[in-house]
């Protein structure tokens, strides 16, 4: 049977602006493309933050000028950035399998993550997102229940909840897609978040942490491999000092230790080692790859990268 993996594109991969998506895209595509002729099957998550950022922005804009539209709540940007960025994602890893001659399906799949609704998080919330605003805006928000902070001499940001991620809604849709050998693209920014109402399922005021995520999607498609590509092809302790280390390959209680140590920032590389240390002890022989997207060749090898098992 081919290996299976799950790759968790970070911020640098999909680039900010619609234009700079196009062209990061490509350069991606080649690293998807690289999996695939290894005979990897391979499911792919991504981030949103600036994509999200933007549509909840422009959709706030549009119902300020448009009284008789409601403004889009959080979960339906969610699903808009998921489809938007999914749809450049397909194109770019079709057009590039079919340059080397390799045809296979690539689809996306829109992703509904159920989370807690009396995770401690939604007390907490700690991501901030879209436009700033002035007094009077912040205090419309404030009105509404929803959270708001001032950025000194910026003006005013909303602020969402990031609770964790409980199960993925469209598992089964993406294991049938995996089992078919065809290339899917799920759960995208950390998927979007819903509250289970008994058969109904409403959307939650949230954002999802999309490293946690990543680690939730390689667990339920049961993957040999978790990669997470980000900025940097290795993860260093001691960032920034005499004694900064790049890591190479460490075990699990090695990883542990560096978290609990404080080695690593709480919306940077934590939740990143958090999804890979639940991940590979929830089955066997299952590995983590950290590196940045254009050196995944190099660390499939294990000649780059912090790999943990």
């Amino acid at each position: 049977m081919k290996k299976r993996v799950v790759v968790a594109l970070g911020h640098r991969a999909l680039g900010t602006t619609l234009p700079e998506q196009k062209i990061a895209v490509k350069a991606t595509a080649k690293s998807i493309a690289d999996l695939i002729e290894e005979g990897y099957q391979v499911a792919i998550t991504h981030s949103n933050a600036p994509q999200v950022g933007m549509i909840h922005a422009a959709m706030n804009e549009f119902g300020k000028a448009h009284p008789d539209y409601t403004a889009a709540p959080m979960s339906v940007c969610s699903a808009m950035s998921q489809g938007y960025i999914g749809y450049d994602l397909q194109n770019g890893i079709r057009e590039e399998l079919l340059n080397r001659g390799i045809y296979r399906t690539v689809s996306t799949v829109l992703t509904q993550v159920i989370v807690d609704p009396y995770d401690d998080a939604f007390y907490t919330p700690t991501k901030v997102l879209g436009r700033y605003m002035n007094v009077q805006e912040a205090n419309e928000e404030r009105k509404k229940g929803n959270y708001v902070i001032e950025e000194s001499g910026k003006g005013y940001r909303r602020v969402v909840s990031a609770p964790n991620p409980v199960k993925i809604v469209e598992l089964d849709a993406v294991n049938a897609l995996l089992d078919a050998d065809q290339i899917v693209i799920a759960a995208g920014g950390g998927g979007i978040p819903v509250m289970e109402q008994d058969n109904h399922l409403k959307g939650a005021s949230a954002i999802i942490e999309k490293d946690l995520i990543a680690g939730k999607l390689a667990e339920g498609v049961n993957a040999d491999l978790l990669m997470i590509l980000t900025s940097v092809e290795k993860v260093c302790i001691n960032l920034g000092q005499e004694t900064e280390e790049k890591l190479g390959k460490i075990t699990v209680e090695q990883a542990k230790k560096y978290m609990d140590e404080g080695h690593f920032g709480i919306y940077n590389m934590l939740p990143k080692f958090q999804a890979a240390i639940e991940f590979i002890q929830e089955g066997e022989g299952r590995q983590v790859l950290i590196t940045s997207f254009d050196k995944v060749k190099e660390g499939l090898k294990g000649k780059t990268g912090t790999i943990i098992e």
